[in-house]
């Protein structure tokens, strides 16, 4: 097992590498000029200069290699520097990643920023639909054609036809506005320091998750029915009914942990992709994340933000395929990594 990490750990540095050369060279192709906002009143030399100072005049190759270098060297000297009161190397030349909108704030600042909003809904939201998902397809695999089941299969194909924005909507005009049960507007200057504040908070997540959750549990209780089904009909589980062991038994020590292979791999790339997906619900909730950083970003051609956040969602989807390979080696004791 030891082997095999550390095989694919030395896999995924040159995918990342090859990644983050792929979305540097489509930015850098992208239209956009961060000085085109500037007021009329600036000469064109000034411009020029704001220009040279941003590195826009740098050719390819060396726009690239210093986004590289600051974020693989610069970015985690200065983080482990802060967490540990040690200067290393020469701080005086060292440059970091910064904004080119936001007064020359550090680009992991704003993205240290911005990531507890992301996690209290998209982390919430997914961890809610996976405990929902799961039950939800193993009982509509055990009563196949009943009236749970097809609830159920209702329920999944509307959860997961209907896009977020328009659930979102409508959880908004519903919830928000003709019940005025829950606010519609995420505040991120709440502060969790006692009951009160935090059932403030868990009042204004309400709703972005429930739709985050919403679609998410659809899809992934429809993928794992479909899986029970198939392993409720192979030879294994009727010998272990032929020996005697009773349906729970049967359903959760045996079918529902091969079952539960394939699900894992759609959990795992399920992880990166509703951080991608929360972009739009964070839009209409007004949750100030990742996802609406990424959005001004881009609508501002903040090239460096633009490129470091996609570059991370990136870096989630090849992580989290290290880790349901590593889950399948639990799962099922046929796969042998060594």
């Amino acid at each position: 097992m030891n082997r095999f990490i550390i095989r694919r750990i030395l896999t995924a540095i040159p995918t990342l590498l090859f990644i983050s050369f792929v979305i540097s060279g489509i930015l850098y192709l992208a239209p956009g000029d961060p000085t085109a906002g500037l007021p009329l009143s600036i000469p064109a030399e000034v411009r020029e200069k704001i220009r040279v100072s941003l590195g826009l005049n740098d050719p390819f190759p060396v726009r690239y290699v210093k986004w590289l270098r600051q974020f693989f060297i610069t970015e985690p000297l200065i983080a482990l520097e802060h967490s540990t009161g040690i200067v290393i190397g020469d701080t005086e030349n060292r440059v970091q990643i910064v904004s080119w909108t936001a007064r020359g704030v550090p680009v992991m600042q704003l993205v240290a920023e911005r990531m507890p909003q992301t996690l209290w809904v998209v982390g919430t939201a997914y961890l809610l639909s996976v405990l929902l998902a799961i039950p939800l397809g193993v009982v509509s695999a055990v009563k196949q054609n009943s009236l749970f089941d097809s609830l159920a299969s209702i329920f999944s194909v509307v959860g997961y036809s209907l896009p977020t924005f328009f659930t979102g909507l409508l959880a908004i005009l519903v919830f928000g506005i003709w019940l005025g049960w829950l606010p519609t507007i995420y505040d991120t200057t709440l502060k969790v320091t006692d009951w009160s504040s935090f059932v403030a908070q868990l009042r204004q997540m309400a709703l972005p998750v429930l739709v985050l959750a919403f679609f998410q549990t659809a899809g992934l209780s429809r993928f794992t029915r479909s899986a029970m089904i198939d392993n409720l009909r192979q030879d294994y589980v009727r010998t272990a009914r032929a020996k005697g062991l009773n349906e729970p038994t049967v359903v959760t020590s045996h079918v529902l942990r091969n079952s539960l292979i394939p699900v894992v791999t759609l959990i795992a790339i399920g992880i990166p992709s509703i951080f991608a997906g929360a972009i739009v619900t964070e839009q209409i909730f007004r949750v100030n994340g990742l996802g609406s950083l990424l959005i001004l970003s881009i609508q501002s051609s903040d090239i460096p933000v633009v490129q470091t956040v996609t570059f991370i969602f990136a870096a989630l989807v090849v992580i989290f395929s290290l880790v349901a390979d590593i889950v399948y080696g639990f799962l099922d004791p046929r796969i042998k990594y060594d």
